[in-house]
């Protein structure tokens, strides 16, 4: 099953990669190809954020931290000149991952609304430490100036095209990872913690255990995400890691699926272009995005790519009532990458 799920995953893997490294000769304009990117590493945290709402059933407001704590890491090690950019990437990720495990092992102490609260709170403290600690941060200016970028393995971070199939290949082998995290053993037992946390404790298992591991690995892919914004943007900055960070990520599961794992991609790519759309033709920005999103969610009350993969399945079957096939109201499955 191990070798099979390994060759699904990387056929997966190997697919998207000719994708992305197709898009350029097909996409002339730099403003296209910078969506993209956007859209990938915005993906990449939505889908992160996932495998703590959708599986393992905690909802995080706090996970933008971790996003800004890779990203400034990051940005902190590049600017002192003496680290290449995988070693600083690695460093800044294995840092975040140790922050998370401090957070996890407080957070899972309590559960539902109280984790939910609890890892708000910490959140806004790591925010108010970036805005007060300025000799370290750059307050609320952040991490500005900029920083070199070493050529590796001849890769030009320099060049906009190398940036553009470094980002895409990075957030490409971290999804795979994810993907093949989730359909792994590991993956099912925290659906199954996620599902009857009392049964699960009764068989043996360490329910606790669990969700530090799941809130660990999701924070260390958020900062993989953090990391390639910051190296995107050469900066990093305070709403990195303010709390509405971590909102838009819900918002992008919300629109695209929590019960697919692309849908949280789908739902970044929907939000990405709302952004960018509605803010070239309004100052009204903040009320028409608004009123898409509440009537996106009052008229379909579900997530762009579940009721794609909703009706598929109902398709496959030769039946023409998907709801009675696919019950979504409370197990949360990935039935389609």
């Amino acid at each position: 099953m191990n070798n099979r799920l390994l060759s699904s995953t990387s056929l997966w893997v190997i697919v998207a990669f000719i994708i992305v490294a197709g898009l350029p000769s097909v996409i002339a304009s730099q403003m296209v190809l910078d969506l993209i990117i956007h859209i990938a590493i915005f993906g990449l945290f939505a889908i992160s954020v996932n495998l703590l709402i959708g599986y393992t059933g905690l909802i995080s407001f706090g996970h933008a931290m971790f996003y800004a704590s890779g990203a400034y890491a990051f940005g902190l090690l590049m600017q002192t000149g003496m680290w290449s950019i995988p070693a600083a990437m690695a460093m800044a990720v294995l840092s975040s991952a140790l922050l998370a495990l401090i957070v996890g092992l407080i957070c899972t102490k309590t559960k539902e609304i109280y984790f939910t609260f609890l890892t708000l709170a910490i959140q806004m403290m790591f925010y108010s430490t970036i805005l007060s600690w300025q000799t370290l941060t750059g307050g609320d200016q952040g991490l500005t100036g900029g920083f070199k970028k070493p050529i590796f393995l001849g890769i030009d971070l320099a060049n906009t095209h190398h940036v553009y199939y470094f980002i895409a290949g990075v957030v490409i082998v971290s999804l795979g990872l994810l993907w093949h995290i989730t359909k792994s053993p590991f993956g099912y037992a925290l659906r199954m913690v996620r599902d009857n946390a009392a049964r699960v404790e009764f068989l043996g298992m360490n329910v606790r255990g669990y969700r530090v591991a799941a809130f660990v690995i999701a924070a260390a892919f958020a900062s993989v995400a953090g990391v390639l914004m910051s190296l995107y943007v050469s900066a990093a900055y305070p709403n990195f890691g303010y709390w509405t960070m971590s909102g838009e990520a819900i918002f992008m599961i919300m629109l695209g699926g929590v019960n697919t794992f692309l849908g949280p991609l789908v739902g970044a790519t929907m939000l990405t272009l709302l952004n960018h759309y509605v803010t070239a033709h309004t100052k009204y920005y903040g009320l028409v995005l608004g009123t898409i999103i509440l009537l996106y969610v009052l008229l379909l009350r579900k997530g762009l790519l579940d009721i794609v993969v909703e009706r598929f399945i109902a398709f496959r079957l030769g039946r023409t009532k998907p709801a009675q096939l696919v019950k979504f109201d409370n197990p949360v499955e990935s039935r389609l990458p």
